[in-house]
């Protein structure tokens, strides 16, 4: 399959709003490309390079060579470009990279030179990218979306399962399961603006007269499984971190078990056991240069709260009450998250108060009886915190002056619009950054940076940030017509992804 069909995808999907005709011309392209290709165009037309990162800037792409006059480059051929592009090291490898790009572009047409740079560099936008590619893998494969949302929230990726499915439909999805070593989607929360709220989200449909109730901590999602002596450890995002916390890999090990799968958070505590700010936990496990790597010894606590698979038995399937008590006969209790059960929102909103006063972030309120919902975010969990705060993305970055001179300072926010596939700002702000924060901030956005105007640093929107908030005001000034009132920055969130962000509905729904 050539490049060019796949580019000309893309841009059938980004040139409606129509979610089926954008889901029409993504499965139009995977039926084109079969199963060879599949995985690598699954990929593609997601936003994303199975490579992830290949080592490559903006700055490596802003001159590129004179186009090809016509297609002829595969997706083939240019997946194993990236690849070499990706592995290239060692003494001269700046220069020896720069030609290996220089020797792919030169291959590919005006069009497929801007997709493949957006790819490189994020900015791939062609609305509800997960979403429709879930429900294109479904229709070039002729199987239920269910089975294909099934498979990916198992295999972690949607290339695997856009392959599988079309060489084997619903017998090769029903194939693919949990599997150690390999990460699945987490569980995630919906929100609720307080515990009666999401009380009645989680009782409703619960027969037991009582719900659990876990310690919601600010630290880092993990993601944490076991084979014999070999343990890795994933973020939210599915990053292999095992290097990085050598800590919890021996309290892993410590377990009795020889295959499993575990999740939890790790949070860096103070020597009276309160949670030190989030920055100090996300220094462990981040990769870009800065403050962070100040505080690399900082030692964090595992605290897990879930149990995916014991010894070769699945548990996703389990209600939670059975999970949990797995998990309790498993781990010790000083790695267990903070728990309870109440009988009432009342017994909650106590639970709830004591955990705040130990400087907790909230908790989250869970269905004895839900399973594991990996790659979700339903009634089956809600969390409470007892403050506004938004997960949003930085949009660009402006100069700082006077004090804050030298320095990247005010910060522009965006919520994720799912229909459009890119981001609606909500406002700006350089309240809450530490001296700390502003050397971090300015290392990580001049990385991110694809472009200026004036003072602004434009940045690729990768970054999210959770902000804190007095309320929603309209305004006129932003597209969405709506801002912040005193947003202020609580901590950056390299632990989740820009898919993960609030989205302008949600800021909508909490505006009233």
């Amino acid at each position: 399959m050539l490049l060019a069909d796949v580019v000309a995808a893309s841009h059938a999907a980004s040139a409606t709003r129509s979610r089926l005709a954008k889901t029409a011309a993504v499965a139009e392209a995977l039926r084109a490309a079969g199963p060879a290709d599949a995985a690598t165009v699954a990929t593609y037309l997601s936003g994303a390079l199975p490579q992830r990162r290949i080592g490559v800037s903006w700055r490596g792409l802003a001159t590129l060579p004179q186009p090809a006059a016509g297609p002829s480059a595969t997706v083939a051929e240019v997946d194993a470009a990236l690849t070499s592009i990706g592995a290239i090291s060692g003494g001269g490898s700046t220069a020896t990279r720069a030609a290996a790009v220089v020797e792919l572009f030169e291959r590919l047409t005006e069009d497929e030179q801007d997709y493949l740079r957006a790819l490189i560099t994020g900015q791939v936008r062609q609305g509800a990218l997960d979403g429709v590619l879930l429900a294109a893998i479904a229709a070039a494969s002729e199987v239920p979306e269910a089975e294909v949302r099934r498979a990916v929230m198992l295999a972690g990726y949607s290339g695997p399962v856009a392959a599988a499915a079309l060489a084997g439909g619903s017998d090769a999805l029903a194939a693919i399961g949990l599997e150690v070593g390999r990460p699945v989607r987490p569980m995630l929360a919906a929100s609720a603006p307080d515990i009666e709220a999401a009380w009645e989200q989680v009782a409703e449909g619960v027969d037991e007269a009582t719900v659990i109730v876990d310690g919601k901590l600010d630290g880092i999602r993990l993601q944490a499984h076991r084979d014999g002596d070999d343990v890795r450890l994933f973020t939210r995002s599915l990053d292999d971190i095992t290097d990085r916390l050598p800590e919890v890999v021996e309290a892993v090990l410590a377990l009795p078990a020889q295959r499993l799968v575990i999740d939890g958070e790790a949070i860096a505590l103070d020597p009276a056991g309160r949670p030190r700010p989030f920055q100090e936990t996300a220094s462990r496990t981040m990769s870009s240069t800065g403050v962070t790597e100040l505080r690399a010894t900082t030692p964090v606590t595992p605290y897990f709260f879930d149990l995916l698979h014991l010894d070769g038995e699945d548990l996703l399937e389990l209600p939670a009450t059975e999970r949990f008590a797995r998990l309790a006969d498993l781990v010790p209790q000083v790695w267990l998250v903070p728990r309870t059960t109440a009988s009432s929102a009342t017994e909650a909103a106590g639970f709830f108060h004591r955990l705040v006063a130990d400087g907790h972030e909230g908790v989250v309120v869970k269905s004895p009886s839900a399973p594991y919902a990996a790659g979700r975010r339903g009634a089956g969990w809600v969390k409470v915190k007892p403050r506004h705060t938004l997960d949003l993305v930085v949009l660009a970055v402006e100069w700082g002056s006077g004090r804050r001179e030298g320095w990247l300072s005010n910060i522009h926010l965006g919520a994720r619009d799912p229909a459009s596939g890119g981001f609606t700002m909500l406002g700006k702000t350089f309240k809450g950054m530490t001296d700390e924060i502003l050397t971090w901030q300015t290392a990580r956005f001049l990385e991110l940076e694809t472009g200026r105007a004036g003072h602004v640093v434009h940045v690729r929107p990768e970054q999210v940030v959770e902000i804190a908030f007095d309320g929603i005001q309209t305004s006129s000034r932003y597209p969405g017509g709506m801002a912040l009132r005193f947003a202020r920055v609580i901590g950056y969130r390299d632990d989740k992804t820009a898919e993960e962000a609030d989205t302008v509905d949600t800021v909508r729904s909490l505006r009233g």
